[in-house]
């Protein structure tokens, strides 16, 4: 049992724990004595200040002891150990739990756990249907003559026994050959996460004029995703090239704010109905009126 009075010969041993102290810190660094803890009997642990800068609160902590009946103190360790008050670090989170979106930068490689619940098994590349399937013998045969390879030639000259084309390569045709594919619960949260940052909550949608779903700038997706989620188009709207719920609007809405055209000037107008008479001389002292001819225009008389 642990005596709760420090041994006598042991807490008077200050000065032999401020040397082993000393020893282990840099120079300076250990300060005042600060307390004598009962580890146990005839064990003894010196704490004194550190004076490291960034240890605010730590202790050099120097357990000496002796044995039964002997007056000879010796040493046992020195470590330099956090107090009540100490400044620590963080706990420690591991990576997988660290990771933020936007941390993986070029060359970066992101390890997926076999269990993890956003992924579910795709198609296994086996000839073999996946076992929830039930594929009748007449299905099967008429699987096998349409996937049956043509020789050229005579009937006699056809394999008895067509081939068979693996579930593998039609799945690789159909964009299905993956080992594994997003799960139902990876579809939600992907599809919680996006609506979150572009969705019809989002500050920039309730002040948008319009739904992105009426925009002509909306690319959808494929899939079932397709009616809840699209792509923004818009090299100018805020965002341009993400995900964005059918719900979220910006300014950049396609019919917002459709611009004038500016107008065009007016055709010129050429009149050429009306004819104007032919200048006339003044009346002569006769009262005659006389044209004027052409030399007396040109002042020829």
């Amino acid at each position: 049992m642990r005596s709760r009075t420090p041994d006598r010969l042991c807490a008077e041993a200050v000065d032999l724990a401020r040397a082993a102290a000393e020893e282990a810190a840099l120079p300076g660094m250990v300060g005042e004595h600060v307390d004598a803890v009962a580890e146990g009997d005839r064990v003894v642990t010196h704490l004194f200040v550190c004076k490291e800068p960034g240890y605010r609160g730590w202790h050099w902590a120097v357990t000496v002891t002796r044995a039964s009946r002997a007056k000879n103190v010796t040493l046992d360790e020195a470590a330099l150990l956090p107090g009540p008050d100490a400044l620590l670090a963080p706990e420690w989170v591991p990576w997988s739990e660290r990771l933020r979106p936007g941390d993986m930068g070029p060359g970066d490689l992101l390890p997926t756990e076999a269990e993890d619940l956003r992924l579910e098994p795709g198609v296994s590349g086996e000839d073999t249907p996946p076992p929830n399937s039930v594929v009748s013998e007449e299905m099967q045969d008429l699987a096998a003559a349409e996937d049956a390879d043509v020789t050229p030639g005579s009937p006699a000259a056809q394999p008895t026994a067509p081939a068979r084309g693996s579930v593998a390569d039609v799945a690789q045709e159909i964009g299905m050959g993956r080992a594994r594919v997003l799960s139902r619960y990876g579809l939600h949260t992907a599809a919680d996460r996006w609506e979150e940052a572009y969705g019809p909550k989002t500050p920039m949608a309730q002040a948008a004029p319009a739904a992105c779903m009426t925009c002509g700038f909306l690319v959808p997706l494929a899939g079932s995703l397709r009616q809840a989620f699209g792509v923004c188009a818009n090299e100018f709207a805020p965002a341009d090239g993400r995900v964005v719920s059918l719900g979220y609007g910006c300014g950049g809405h396609s019919e917002a704010a459709i611009m004038p055209k500016p107008p065009r000037p007016a055709a010129p107008v050429i009149d050429e109905t009306v004819i104007e008479p032919f200048p006339l001389r003044p009346e002569r002292a006769g009262g005659s009126v006389e044209e004027s001819g052409p030399a007396e225009e040109l002042g020829h008389s």
